[in-house]
């Protein structure tokens, strides 16, 4: 192999990066491309919010003219400020079957990261916590839902090969519909009507005033996930362009606040898992005809992901994370559709695991997040 590692730069790179995947996925039946109008802007520097305060630097993996990977080395010192550590990151990181790829494209990262004097080397985040991240090491049976990550089976095997260990997994529970617990959904109801009796009342988001309900989430984002593992506040720019991205995508009906005599205390958001759809978009691409496709079949998909739920620390335990769940459940029972994901939830966060075991959950997909020494 004449393999050669360069840095993309110019569109015509970054176009090659953003579409190498569907090139090493071309023939995978579970592979969902990533929009490219998507993917696009998180590389322009002047539109994605992450820039305000990160930086990154991609790499292409050559075998003579052939592209055979590629890596994101990144620059988040947010994170750094935020958990007073000394980590660099990596992402966007796809290769062939092949660990002379795979290790000289970590070796790139590295060696950019390391000019940094980083500690550790952590990832896959593509580019932060708070967006898409983790390898699948289990549960390739099916595609991913809608903003989950996908890969070959090998990367877990390669990856463990050249010394990186796991740092913390992400669970993905399927809960099912017909096969959710009716006794688990009577007790949240009972719990709900309880609760009211206390103040405590759970309503359906309103996207008409949705501007002002997403203020009220991220207050509570930022407050209920403070303690995560991994997790670092939202930039107001981010939280808007995360906003501006789920309200062509929300569902009133799936997406719920819990209020304590009128201040917001907890939020459930779900989405139509349009992976249904896009898994049929060649490279990704919308236009000219699949914004229509998307438009127009975007009620018709049968599953959904429930994608955050947050809850003020004080109101936890108090079965709002049940009754959220139990919602979910009676609305896609409602819809006839066949259940959600529930994704993802930390392996350290037994709260959330005991919510989705108790309502018949399946754990049916692992990601996971290395980390690896850089002295």
């Amino acid at each position: 192999m004449a393999l050669e590692i360069r840095e993309a730069v110019h569109k015509k790179q970054i176009n090659q990066f953003i579409d190498f995947a569907h090139e090493l996925y071309k023939d995978d039946p579970n592979y969902v491309p990533e929009l490219f109008l998507a993917q696009k802007e998180m590389f322009d520097r002047k539109k994605y919010p992450f820039y305000e305060y990160g930086d990154i630097k991609c790499f292409l993996a050559y075998d003579n003219s052939r592209i055979v990977g590629r890596i994101a080395a990144i620059k988040n010192d947010r994170y750094n400020e935020y958990h007073k550590s000394n980590i660099g990151f990596f992402g966007f990181f796809e290769f062939i079957e092949s660990s002379e790829v795979a290790k000289a494209l970590l070796e790139a990262a590295k060696e950019w990261l390391a000019l940094h004097d980083f500690d550790y080397l952590m990832g896959p985040t593509n580019f932060t916590t708070n967006e898409t991240a983790g390898f699948l090491v289990e549960g390739f049976e099916e595609p991913p839902k809608i903003m989950m990550t996908y890969n070959a089976p090998y990367y877990d095997r390669i990856l463990k090969s050249l010394g990186l260990e796991k740092e913390m997994d992400l669970y993905a529970f399927m809960i099912y519909s017909l096969e959710a617990s009716d006794k688990s959904i009577k007790l949240s109801q009972m719990l709900e009507d309880r609760l009211k009796r206390t103040g405590i009342t759970i309503r359906n988001i309103s996207i008409k005033n949705f501007k002002a309900e997403i203020a009220k989430i991220k207050q509570i984002y930022n407050e209920a996930w403070e303690n995560n593992w991994g997790f670092v506040p939202f930039t107001d720019s981010e939280f808007k362009h995360l906003a501006d991205g789920l309200k062509m995508l929300a569902d009133e009906d799936f997406a719920y606040i819990a209020e304590h005599d009128g201040r917001a205390v907890g939020f459930s958001i779900s989405l139509p898992n349009i992976n249904e759809i896009t898994i049929n978009f060649k490279k990704g691409r919308l236009f000219p005809f699949n914004i229509f496709k998307l438009l127009l079949n975007k009620k018709k998909v049968k599953t959904v992901r429930i994608l955050a739920t947050g809850i003020l620390e004080e109101y936890r335990k108090k079965g709002i994370e049940a009754i959220f769940f139990a919602k979910n459940i009676l609305e896609a029972r409602k819809r006839k559709l066949i259940g959600g994901e529930a994704s993802w939830i930390l392996e350290s966060n037994q709260e959330m695991v005991s919510s989705a075991e108790k309502l018949n959950g399946i754990k049916y997909k692992t990601y996971r997040i290395y980390k690896l020494p850089l002295s």
